[in-house]
This record gives C-alpha cells, structure tokens and sequence, in this order.
C-alpha cells in the first residue's frame, strides 16, 4: 500500500523546514538565497505527503504512478539544486563569511534528502510501483532483485523500509550492497544517488571540518 510511505514522506518535508527554520534563525542566507527557499523546495515533498495519507485506489490526489514519480524527480531535481549552490558557496564565499555550522546542517540536510527521496523513488519504481506488486503478488520483472527474491517458495513482497535500506546502503558505499540493480534505469537512478552522496560527505563536509579546524 502506499499509505506505508506517508511517515517517510513527512519526515523528508521536515527535513526543509528545520533546516529552513536554522536559517532564519541564524541568518543564513548562502549566495543571497532566503531562509525560505527550503519552504519552496519542501512543497513536493508536502503534496506527496497529502497524497500518501489519502491513498486509496481512485481516490488519491495524485492519481497516476507517473505523477507520483514527477513528484519525487522534482524533489530530487531540488536537491541537486541545492547541492550545486552549496558547492558554488564554497568556492566561491570566503571561509570567514561561511559557517561550519551552516556548512554542516545544509550538507545533512541535503543528504538526509537524498537519502529518503531515492528510497521513495526506488520503492515507486520497482515492479510497477507498490499496488502493482501488491496486486500481481509476485515479483516477476524487476528492477531491483532482493536476497529475498532467492525463496522460490515463499511470496515476498518488499517494503517500502526495504528501498529505503537500499538507498541508505547505495549512499554510503556508492555501490549497490546486497540488493542489485537489474534494469538500466535502476542502474542510472542509483548512480545519480551516488554522485549526489559522494559530492556532499566528500566535498562539503571536508571543507566544513576545515573551517571548523580554523
């Protein structure tokens, strides 16, 4: 059901407005930016939420798994937005005039949201999306293949926690884990993950160690 992704999208809504409230209230405004450039970039992840919580066949408000999936390419478009200004900021802002603190709670922010935004893509991707699979209650044609998917025997569904355990694993090794990637567009979508998860620990928060060291 997709009703189980509903607390996952909220805590990625929440992810924007923390982040948005330290802003604001610390006066952070990097490349001239306002505090609630977060609020604007959390949106998605809000109507997201609406729909996840009103699920139900016919009735959600966003009624196709393809404007769902928009949805979440919007959120991730966002957050390599962010991550593009956040890596202008360093090198082009003047260690003195950027924070390790905002260095680091945006650079969390960002891959904190990279994380759940990919889970939920992954989750919404595999095998038709969620009702799908619940529906065929099988797993025949995927895009990812779990240790699980081994039992012949047994019917296995996956969790939404599941995709969320791959986009958590992809994140920090920057390769699939247990889990692999069967289609090309699972390929393509984890290496986006990656990339944007090797950019933010690599680069951000190096540099954020740094100015804190000075």
């Amino acid at each position: 059901m997709r009703l189980e992704a509903a607390p996952v999208g909220m805590v990625l809504f929440l992810v924007f407005v923390v982040l948005a409230v330290l802003s604001r209230w610390q006066g952070w405004g990097l490349l001239g930016f306002p505090w609630w450039t977060w609020l604007v970039l959390g949106v998605p992840a809000l109507v997201l939420v609406a729909d996840l919580l009103v699920a139900r066949r016919g009735r959600a408000l966003v009624r196709s798994r393809q404007a769902a999936l928009a949805l979440l390419f919007a959120l991730a478009a966002g957050n390599v937005g962010a991550l593009g200004v956040l890596l202008v900021g360093l090198m082009t802002t003047d260690t003195s005039d950027l924070g390790g603190g905002e260095l680091l709670a945006t650079g969390f922010a960002i891959y904190l949201a990279d994380l759940i935004v990919f889970g939920l893509i992954f989750w919404e991707l595999d095998d038709g999306g969620p009702i799908a699979r619940r529906a065929a209650g099988t797993r025949r044609v995927v895009d990812f293949r779990f240790p699980q998917d081994e039992d012949e025997a047994g019917v296995w569904r996956p969790q939404v926690w599941d995709y969320l355990y791959v986009s958590v694993t992809n994140a920090i090794a920057f390769s699939p884990t247990d889990t692999m990637p069967f289609s090309l567009r699972a390929k393509a979508v984890m290496a986006i993950e990656s990339a944007i998860s090797a950019a933010t620990i690599l680069l951000v928060a190096a540099r954020a160690v740094n100015v804190l060291g000075s």
